[in-house]
């Protein structure tokens, strides 16, 4: 376990709060409870990694709210959090566009992040946006 968290911590990931789950084992367990908007924001609320990563991919994006996108972006803490709950969660909500051009302009370094991330999502994912949208980015 102790290789596992070198790891993760040579890539600039809190270990503190970290059990070295692996991405492919959190998303076989997330099977069961997709679209359990109340467990997410719980798993959330833990602050342990793994589970906040799960909540990103359990959570309902129809349920998510403004007030949760900014929550959840302030505790953004790696660059592996930031990027599952941005390609999993955040880029199928409806605010996706919006928040994607405002967090690129902002200066939290992660918060940063997610808007550039959101960007890459929205271009890979979001198949019926017409390309006209994306030269805003």
């Amino acid at each position: 376990m102790l290789k596992i968290w070198a790891g993760m911590a040579r890539y600039g990931i809190n270990t503190e709060r970290a059990f070295g789950v692996s991405i492919p084992f959190l998303r076989e367990e997330a099977r069961e409870y997709k679209g359990d908007h109340e467990l997410a924001l719980e798993l959330w609320k833990s602050g342990y990694h793994e589970a906040r990563i799960l909540g990103g991919i359990i959570d309902d994006p129809k349920k998510v709210t403004t007030a949760q996108l900014e929550e959840w972006v302030k505790d953004f803490d790696s660059w592996d959090l930031c990027d599952q709950c941005c390609s999993n969660l955040f880029v199928f909500t409806k605010n996706a566009y919006a928040k994607a051009i405002e967090w690129a302009n902002r200066e939290e370094e992660f918060v940063k992040r997610a808007g550039f991330v959101m960007m890459a999502c929205i271009a890979v994912k979001q198949k019926k946006l017409e390309d006209a949208n994306l030269y805003h980015f």
